[in-house]
């Protein structure tokens, strides 16, 4: 019995959850322009602050494939593609080397 009261809280969020029943538009933006949008995603942010009709995610959008283009937009191609600088450190070896004589 107690069980079932602590299923109760989950069953009545369950109960919440929708689905939209509407279908994307044909010309909703897909996976490249995600790409292009997560590229550009530094300069649109900047303009965003200034500008309230700038975005920086295109609204509505096909989902999935849009979120995977943005992601790699930003990861691959744009804010994320940053080469490290690798440094080395050289090491000296402070050793007296001995003159051998031939005999």
């Amino acid at each position: 019995m107690k069980r079932a009261f602590a299923l109760l809280p989950i069953l009545a969020l369950a109960a919440c959850a929708t689905q939209s029943a509407t279908a994307v538009a044909p010309g909703a933006p897909g996976f490249l322009h995600g790409v292009w949008h997560g590229f550009i995603f530094p300069v649109a942010w900047v303009i965003s602050l200034f500008d309230g009709g700038a975005a920086v995610y295109a609204v509505p959008n096909n989902g999935g494939w849009y979120d995977f283009g943005y992601f790699v937009g930003i990861v691959f191609i744009g804010v994320g593609a940053r080469k490290t600088r690798v440094v080395y450190q050289d090491r000296v070896i402070d050793i007296k080397a001995k003159r051998i004589s031939g005999e």
